[in-house]
């Protein structure tokens, strides 16, 4: 048989250096292989499962009058070093089974009752050889038994079994006496190799020699535990069947045991009606639980759900709620340019609000809503009336800012200075209120038709003052010669000359108004909301410059009709 790992004192020097730290005595040292199992279940191990090889090092510690016993579980590390990976305390060892589903026997379970979680599947050990396993038991159990004064359960192996084995395997010791001049020291050498150490063992001497005495009233040479297991209990049965036949001989006995059956039966029955009116009771309180319960499910729904509803109604309620500061600018807020910017956060809010009251932003279900529609009606009538306030303050200031330029000399031409219009102005002004327009159209498109008249009645009244004073000027400035004689008396090519001159003077003054005047307009209407205000400006211009180009023909018929007077009289 090869020698046991347990046997190698190198390896037990390896352990003694990996746990120099705790101070500990190393009492055995063997080599195991690793792996996982469940408790009471049978099965081969997966790939999952494989083994992994460590050491189990059983050690003590003296601690005053007591001794401490532990059970260490080294691996090696990358470098071949054993490094300490587990450690267990014999103490609260409760439980050694040996795995049946392992054909060799060689595999056993170590349960422990201070473990954080019992579901998690114990490690399962695997010895070399039966041997092996035998000998990390038995250390184990003797340990236990003398150190703390109790043995854990064993299942999968039978405790007699193990001290039969032990005895068989008993070491031999070698004394030595020396004598000294103190007196004799004897010493005693264990020998380790092939033998198992068994200081204690786990069965007393004097139940040995009755077990031995026992063992040889029998002369069968039954030589397998298990038939002498299985033939102790048929010898039992049949003392046991002996016993009741005996018991039944008795009439007294067996009165005396009716009596008690009897008594037994109406305690049962007792029993029996108690326990039905208990199940009745639990029965009814089963139902009662289960209606609680259906209630308490039914006020968390609606807990719940009037939870969510709350927090929807705030959510609606934050839609429908109308600042006051944007109340105060719809309905009563001044116009002023230092206003605009409030005017315009509140319009902007505004049309926000009814959008969101509109259907593709609100829910179907919340549009027949009482307070819905009080809210869309509401914010309906703020709407009208910051329209209508809006609307009136434009046509006002429209008309007003037209006034003021009209009143102004310096906007138009002035005696001996033709001066080109200039709108620049008055764009600057309305450019303030250009976006307050814009929100008007969203608002209601409605609005921006006396808007437009307003705009075009008081821009058409400016163009024609400017037209005029333009044209006056520009007829001032363009004078052609009145004298008579030169018309009545001159030469046939003087008169042409003289005729080609007024009449480029007249063309000349023409093309200037329709240079000034009509890029004027076109850039009026470029910067126009509306087509209405260049064609009333052009037919105000067109006017103006027919009215001066009547006086030019007029006055030039009257000078031709003089001239041909004269010839027909000559």
């Amino acid at each position: 048989m090869a020698k046991s790992s347990a046997d190698d004192e190198e390896l037990r020097r390896a352990c003694e250096a990996a746990l120099e730290s705790t101070k500990q005595k190393i009492v055995m040292s063997i080599r195991v292989a690793k792996s996982r199992g469940i408790w009471a279940k049978t099965g081969k191990l997966g790939r999952s499962h494989t083994a992994k090889p460590r050491v189990i090092a059983i050690s003590t510690k003296a601690k005053g009058q007591r001794t401490k016993a532990f059970l260490h579980v080294l691996k090696y590390s990358t470098g071949g070093v054993l490094e300490p990976a587990k450690l267990y305390k014999l103490k609260h060892l409760s439980k050694v089974e040996v795995v049946t589903n392992d054909p060799s026997g060689c595999t056993f379970m170590l349960g422990f009752d201070n473990l954080r979680s019992q579901s998690v599947a114990p490690p399962q050990w695997t010895m070399r050889n039966v041997d092996d396993r035998n000998r990390v038991l038995l250390c184990i159990l003797n340990i236990c038994k003398d150190v703390l004064g109790r043995l854990p359960k064993v299942v999968g192996i039978d405790v007699v079994e193990m001290a039969l084995w032990a005895k068989e395997n008993t070491p031999t010791f070698t004394k030595q006496h020396t004598n000294l001049q103190d007196g004799p020291v004897s010493a005693a050498v264990e020998e380790r190799e092939m033998k198992v150490t068994v200081e204690r063992e786990l069965v007393s001497q004097a139940e040995e020699e009755d077990m031995e005495a026992l063992l040889g009233t029998y002369v069968m040479g039954i030589g397998e535990a298990e038939a002498f297991s299985e033939r102790l209990k048929r010898e039992v049965q049949a003392l046991e069947a002996a016993n009741v036949h005996a018991i039944l001989e008795n009439e007294p006995l067996i009165d005396e045991v009716l009596q008690g059956l009897e008594a037994a039966t109406s305690c049962v029955e007792d029993m029996d009606e108690w326990l039905g009116i208990f199940n009745l009771k639990l029965r009814h309180m089963r139902e009662d639980i289960e209606s609680i319960e259906s209630r308490n499910n039914k006020l968390e729904m609606q807990s719940v759900n009037n939870k969510a509803l709350i927090e929807e109604l705030d959510k609606l309620l934050e839609r429908l709620r109308i600042p006051s500061e944007y109340a105060a600018s719809l309905t009563g807020g001044s116009f002023d340019e230092a206003r605009m910017l409030q005017n315009i956060e509140a319009c902007e809010w505004l049309t926000n609000a009814l959008r969101g009251l509109e259907a593709p932003n609100l829910d179907p279900s919340y549009a027949n809503m009482r307070a819905v529609k009080e809210k869309r009606a509401e914010l309906d009538k703020l709407k009208t009336t910051f329209v209508r306030r809006a609307s009136e303050f434009l046509r006002n200031y429209f008309t007003s800012l037209v006034d003021f330029m009209t009143s102004d000399k310096s906007y138009f031409s002035q005696r001996g200075q033709l001066k080109r219009p200039d709108h620049a102005d008055l764009r600057y002004k309305c450019r303030t209120y250009a976006r307050l327009l814009q929100h008007l159209k969203s608002l209601d498109k409605n609005c921006l038709g006396s808007l437009r008249k307003a705009y075009c009645t008081s821009l058409n009244l400016l163009l024609r003052r400017e037209a005029r004073e333009f044209a006056n000027e520009l007829r001032a400035s363009t004078k052609a010669s009145r004298n008579p004689t030169v018309w009545l008396e001159g030469s046939v090519g003087s008169n042409q000359n003289v005729n080609s001159a007024d009449t480029s003077t007249v063309s000349d003054a023409y093309a200037k108004m329709l240079t000034i005047f009509i890029p004027l307009l076109v850039d009026e209407f470029l910067h126009s909301f509306h087509q209405e205000v260049l064609l009333m400006a052009i037919k105000v211009l067109m006017m103006r410059m027919m009215q001066t180009m009547m006086i030019w023909v007029l006055w030039i018929l009257m000078r031709m009709t003089i001239k041909l007077v004269k010839t027909l009289v000559s």
